[in-house]
């Protein structure tokens, strides 16, 4: 049985990347299960297994907001801004984790490229750190 078998518009959810949303459309008949929209206005398709419609993920990023436990991700802020340079350079020794939409650190090869690009064009190095 997938996760998301039973899911109906108006469901709370929690994804590991845009963080809140919740379930504004249900497809029975298509590749994907639901359309969720989340708090900062993205709107993402989800299959019923809860893997997005864009990126390079092939597991579960969305989860039921009454099962997820938020004590084992990392929120903490930037405690140092990095430089471009600096940060080219921990992106080359693959040393560099990114902030994601939903406020959790990830490792830099878990977010998409386009994001990566759109986040260093803007200049938004806080967004950047040392993998610890």
């Amino acid at each position: 049985m997938s996760y998301f078998k039973k899911v109906k518009v108006g469901d709370k959810l929690y994804g590991i990347v845009f963080g809140a949303g919740k379930v504004t459309q249900v497809f029975e008949e298509s590749h994907y299960k639901m359309m969720v929209t989340f708090k900062n206005g993205y709107e993402v398709p989800y299959t019923e297994e809860g893997i997005p419609g864009w990126g390079n993920f092939k597991k579960q990023t969305i989860f039921y907001k009454k099962d997820v436990d938020l004590t084992d991700i990392d929120f903490l802020p930037v405690t140092k801004v990095l430089s471009m340079k600096k940060i080219i350079k921990l992106r080359e020794k693959k040393k560099l984790e990114m902030r994601l939409p939903s406020g959790a650190w990830t490792k830099l090869s878990k977010c998409p490229p386009e994001y990566i690009e759109s986040m260093l064009e803007k200049e938004n190095y806080h967004l950047f750190r040392k993998k610890e």
